[in-house]
C-alpha cells in the first residue's frame, strides 16, 4: 500500500521560506515520477514541480521557477519542496503525488497516488 505523507506547511510572511516534505512508503519508487501540486478553493489542481526519482531531473511551473526547488533523498524515501521568496498568492493547500512511470507529467489525472495535503499560508 503506497502512502504519501506531507508535512512542513504553516504560516509565513511574504518573502519568507518554507520546506515541505513528502515521506513515501509502501514500495520502491525508483521508477516513479514525483510531483507537488497545489489547489486553491474553487480552482483546478495546479502542477508546481516534479522530479524523476531515478536520475533526479526536475521540471517547474513558470509561476515558481527560480523560487521553489524540488529534491529527493533516496535513503529517506522523501521528496522535498523548498519554497523561497514566498508570495501571498502561493497560499493554498499543497499535495504530494506519485505516478508509477518515470515520464514527466503536469496533469493531475495521470498521477496514481496522493498525499492528504498540507496548508501553506503566506501573509502580506
Amino acid at each position: 500500500q503506497v502512502q504519501l505523507v506531507e508535512s512542513g506547511g504553516g504560516l509565513v510572511q511574504a518573502g519568507g521560506s518554507l520546506r515541505l516534505s513528502c515521506a513515501a512508503s509502501g514500495r520502491s519508487f525508483s521508477s516513479f515520477y514525483m510531483a507537488w501540486f497545489r489547489q486553491a478553493p474553487g480552482k483546478e489542481r495546479e502542477f508546481v514541480a516534479g522530479i524523476r526519482w531515478s536520475g533526479g531531473s526536475t521540471y517547474y511551473a513558470d509561476t515558481v521557477k527560480g523560487r521553489f526547488t524540488i529534491s529527493r533523498d533516496n535513503a529517506k524515501n522523501t521528496v522535498y519542496l523548498q519554497m523561497n521568496s514566498l508570495k501571498p498568492e502561493d497560499t493554498t493547500i499543497y499535495y504530494c503525488a506519485a505516478r508509477s512511470t518515470w515520464v514527466q507529467s503536469t496533469r493531475p489525472q495521470t498521477y496514481d497516488y496522493w498525499g492528504q495535503g498540507t496548508q501553506v499560508t503566506v501573509s502580506s
